[in-house]
């Protein structure tokens, strides 16, 4: 990797310059790869009578001598051998000049005051504002910039307290997921004296008066560390005290059962939400102005997923999928809280409800119409109020606030749209521009198409295509194929400055929305979980099919791209499908299926999607595809840059040394087989978060220069900010 203030300098400047290259001229030939030495152990574990080799076990103590001493040796393979591609610079010049744009979040309000983050164009990271209206000047409340040298430490969350005076917030460290909480006075920009340790995956939510504030933390090990192994409870903290001093409101006796607090609008309650896993989760409540006695569970059926809206007194709406596929609103009562009482607000529809908020006496419903958005205001009552006008086919998100205000604010996106802010009145569905980013870019020069196509086992799959507007339908385009597929995640159409550099390239780009997901609701997010899982690949593999019979690509020109569960993906269909591909980037991904759950508590969590290897048909089915275990010594796999980081403590990054291992092990047992798998380790960074920008630049530059690579791409990019000539 390139010394940071080498890149920092690079990204100061705007450069002009047209990049060609011819990549059947390489500067390193396949054949000087020699992979470092990953020496096999004997580990052997008997699951369900299947013996089972881990000959990498070796490589998940991540502080030993042994693992340090590969990652170097595998950077140090991997980092020169993509620096001599030489289409390598020119896309980290052309990235540095498309990045350089002012952009913002969406607004949110707190008491009387506004805020938003902007980024100037090259900052490493976005600057929180504050300001007394949206269209007055804001002022710099909390710049990240200013916490490390490199850019590596990050503001993860800024939440405001209700009298817009004080401000929690939380940092990042090298990109873990672990979170430092400070406090800040918001008038003064002086930080107060409160520091809290031990926490990740929660917010903050303040007490009425902002004299403190819930949340949610680990306990302490014996080394005085966090210990993640076992579940978190929910502390209170008071402002200007000692963390030491929190009073722990609510814990529950169960391993793997995290419980998170919420403070009603009106300040009566404290919701808690419990959660073990993706699917499903319980719902208690405390009542605050009586003093935090005990819990009331009100939901604990563990049937269905509830997400919290907010409450008219004593009756609490859900968002849920309780008897509903696709979703639906309720409102249930909590003095009479059983099932027979509750009241429908909105029923389920044919489109999947992605999300609601209760702004200014109505219910904003947020749909997705086949991975597209689609946005209606409810009264309390349900009844329909208007559908919100959006500027085009593409994701709108936002639309939160206050039930005493109408106003609020909402971003829209698509493939080829950078964000669209807009502030909006529920009351009176007026809508006006807030700030739109303006690329440098000529994004008009692209099409997005949305194509259906059958998969293995004849589900109809939608997948989305962008592409230059003369593209030629003649098998021989560049095509990266990108993928999910788990936690109810959905893949939506959104604006990302890396996947035009790669359209300027000549690629073709192609999201495809896979069972796992939540595109269409719950049946179709159970569609690709644990026993069915399978249909994930197979929804996959049969889009990359689909790319060839239209004309768009053939099997050397096809990539493959996901991250974390996305990595998965493309590890497991890497290997029941090598012949389909051309290259691949698998990224941060979950490779070894059978041990997956063993760091922590958070990963055993995952089991809601994937199952666990101690229950034996899930074992079965996971053996079937990790991709670790599935590595076959007698075939000649598409070249593959896999990427991680050291401090990545959500998947934990021995997931990818091993499948490394398994791969280069493979790859190197083949006479003649000159396609690389190389890994890349970032060193200070985790699951991706919190990234400063030259690292995200470098990352990416690496990835499409592998890529133009493997895919013997030639490459024209544009001569100058906004020219779209080749």
């Amino acid at each position: 990797m390139k010394n940071y203030r080498a890149i920092a300098v690079l990204l100061a400047i705007t450069i002009l310059f047209t990049a060609a290259c011819d990549n059947s001229e390489r500067h390193m030939k396949t054949t000087d790869i020699r992979y470092p030495q990953s020496k096999r152990g004997e580990t052997v574990d008997n699951y369900h009578g299947t013996e089972v080799a881990d000959p990498w076990r070796w490589m998940e103590d991540l502080d030993s001598p042994a693992v340090k001493d590969w990652v170097t040796a595998q950077n140090a393979l991997a980092e020169p051998w993509l620096e001599s591609v030489s289409v390598r610079e020119p896309i980290i010049r052309r990235m540095t000049d498309l990045w350089n744009y002012e952009r913002y979040t969406t607004p949110f309000k707190e008491g009387d005051r506004y805020f938003y983050s902007r980024n100037d164009g090259l900052q490493n990271h976005y600057v929180l504002y504050v300001t007394d209206a949206p269209d007055a000047e804001a002022r710099v409340l909390l710049d990240p910039n200013t916490f490390s040298e490199d850019g590596t430490v990050s503001l993860s969350q800024a939440i405001p307290g209700p009298n817009g005076k004080l401000l929690a917030y939380s940092i990042s460290d090298g990109g873990s997921d672990w979170r430092q909480w400070r406090v800040r006075d918001i008038e003064t920009g002086e930080d107060l004296p409160d520091m809290l340790m031990h926490t990740k995956f929660t917010d903050v939510s303040w007490s009425r008066d902002s004299s403190g504030f819930f949340y949610s933390r680990y306990p302490s090990g014996e080394n005085g560390k966090a210990d993640d192994s076992k579940p978190v409870s929910i502390y209170y903290h008071e402002i200007g005290t000692a963390q030491d001093d929190d009073a722990e409101i609510y814990a529950l006796d169960h391993p793997t059962r995290n419980p998170y607090g919420t403070v009603t609008e009106d300040g009566k309650y404290l919701v808690i939400t419990v959660w073990d896993g993706y699917s499903s989760n319980a719902v208690h409540y405390m009542t605050l102005d009586e003093g935090s006695g005990p819990a009331v569970e009100l939901l604990t059926e563990w049937d269905a997923l509830y997400q919290f809206l907010g409450n008219t007194g004593p009756e609490f709406h859900f968002q849920t999928t309780n008897d509903a596929s696709n979703g639906r609103v309720v409102a249930i009562d909590i003095e009479r809280p059983n099932a027979e009482d509750w009241r429908e607000v909105i029923g389920e529809h044919a489109e999947t409800l992605e999300s609601a908020s209760m702004v200014g006496g109505r219910l904003v419903a947020q749909y997705l119409k086949d991975a597209q958005s689609l946005v209606r205001v409810h009264g309390m009552d349900g009844s329909l109020v208007r559908d919100v006008t959006l500027p085009g086919i593409g994701s709108a998100n936002g639309f939160s606030g206050r039930q005493d205000d109408p106003e609020t604010f909402f971003v829209f996106t698509s493939f080829t749209v950078p964000n669209q802010i807009y502030r909006y009145n529920t009351a009176t569905g007026e809508r006006e521009p807030f700030r739109s980013d303006e690329v440098p870019a000529y994004l008009d020069d692209y099409r997005t198409r949305q194509v259906f196509y059958t998969s293995k086992d004849g589900t109809r799959v939608p997948m989305f295509i962008v592409h230059h507007k003369d593209v030629k339908l003649d098998g021989t385009n560049p095509t990266l194929l990108y993928g999910y597929g788990g936690f109810n995640v959905s893949l939506t159409p959104s604006f990302s400055v890396a996947r035009t550099v790669w359209l300027e390239m000549g690629g073709v780009l192609v999201v495809a929305n896979l069972r796992g997901g939540g595109e269409y609701g719950e049946a179709w997010h159970e569609g690709g979980m644990k026993l069915n899982k399978q249909n994930v690949f197979d929804d996959f593999i049969a889009a990359a099919e689909e790319l060839i019979d239209l004309g768009y690509t053939n099997p050397g020109k096809l990539a493959i791209q996901g991250g974390s569960n996305g990595g998965l993906l493309v590890g497991a269909v890497l290997n029941q499908r090598p012949e389909l591909f051309g290259a691949a980037l698998p990224a941060v991904g979950v490779m070894d299926m059978l041990r997956y759950h063993t760091p922590s508590a958070n990963a055993r969590a995952w089991s809601s999607d994937y199952g666990l290897s101690e229950n034996s048909e899930e074992f079965e089915a996971m053996y079937a595809y990790s991709p670790y275990h599935n590595v076959r010594d007698d075939v000649c796999y598409p070249p593959m840059l896999i990427t991680t980081a050291d401090h990545d403590d959500r998947v934990v990054p021995w997931h990818s040394y091993k499948y490394a291992a398994a791969m280069q092990s493979a790859q190197a047992a083949q006479a003649k087989c000159e396609k690389p798998v190389l890994i890349r380790v970032e060193t200070r960074a985790g699951h991706g978060a919190g990234k400063p920008t030259w690292m995200i630049i470098e990352n990416i530059a690496d990835q499409w220069a592998f890529l133009a690579d493997a895919l013997r791409m030639d490459v024209s990019l544009p001569a100058r900010t906004g020219d779209a000539s080749r």
